[in-house]
């Protein structure tokens, strides 16, 4: 396990591609206001074809070719739309900037009316980009990428499901319960927190799974380097399903696999300098206040 710290900076910010979160008409004036502060700092911007359709606005870009076409991408919504943003964006290695008009925001870096005051910084090269881990995950020859996390779980919710565990080929455990999350240092403040599974500081690069309502209590979270390739079987007549951030929904049968291993490229986050994880934390998970 490591820590990947990243003191590059973009060598272009000329071109923004703007992403907005799907089903938020209403955000057409966000919108407006943020390409004109881009225009006034001489940051040209392109806007995605599926979300210039949504709020009436001409000139959409398609996705592939907006990521082409940008130096760096914008995301207007909460945490789950800048998930959304960097598993499909992958393959183009571009930095994202997240604007929070969600309620959590751990992912989203700045605030609508923060983003004047970011972008004088971002122009005198003041902010910072993050590389957050991803996973590579091959479930029945399909490939998918998570940000947060893969979950495995029964096909029903009456029903306890057994997950075998191997690790480089040897088997290591058998998991009997609701599943299993298996996670990014990222991810680990979702799903794989309200299981019960660790805080891992998300430049880490490693591996976090978590057992959910297990039905053994020896059954504990375990934090693996990502040297290793995990994988996974279900001897469960009745099969189980893999859900990749919560987004994509994957059907498994009886002695199917799913191959875990770190993704080929990280994500990059950009943030401003003054945001600190630590104070994050503190902020959404409300330490030290008394409930």
């Amino acid at each position: 396990m490591k820590i990947t710290n990243n003191t590059q900076l973009l060598q272009k910010k000329n071109i923004a591609g703007i992403i907005l979160k799907p089903n938020s008409s209403n955000l057409k004036n966000i919108y407006q206001d943020i390409k004109k502060l881009c225009l006034q700092y001489n940051i040209d911007v392109l806007i995605e074809k599926s979300s210039a359709i949504m709020i009436d606005e001409d000139g959409g870009v398609d996705f592939d070719l907006l990521c082409q076409q940008s130096d760096f991408l914008i995301t207007l919504g909460g945490d789950g739309t800048l998930i959304s943003v960097s598993r499909r964006s992958f393959l183009y290695k571009k930095p994202i900037l997240g604007i929070n008009l969600g309620t959590l925001g751990f992912l989203t870096s700045i605030m609508p009316n923060e983003f004047e005051l970011f972008l004088n910084n971002f122009t005198k090269d003041q902010y910072v980009i993050d590389k957050r881990m991803m996973i590579n995950a091959t479930i029945n020859l399909n490939n998918s990428v998570a940000f947060n996390d893969i979950v495995i779980k029964g096909k029903s919710v009456t029903h306890m499901v057994t997950i075998d565990a191997y690790i480089n080929g040897e088997k290591f455990n058998s998991y009997y319960g609701d599943g299993l999350v298996i996670c990014t240092p990222t991810g680990s403040t979702a799903y794989n927190l309200s299981s019960g599974g660790p805080i891992v500081y998300p430049l880490t690069d490693a591996f976090i799974i978590t057992p959910i309502s297990a039905h053994s209590l020896t059954q504990r979270p375990l934090v693996l380097p990502t040297n290793f390739e995990i994988e996974f079987s279900i001897p469960d007549n009745d099969g189980a399903v893999v859900i990749v951030d919560g987004q994509d929904i994957y059907e498994i049968n009886k002695n199917d696999t799913i191959k875990i291993n770190i993704a080929s490229s990280k994500a990059k986050l950009i943030r401003p300098k003054n945001r600190d994880y630590f104070n994050v934390l503190n902020e959404k998970l409300q330490w030290g206040k008394l409930v």
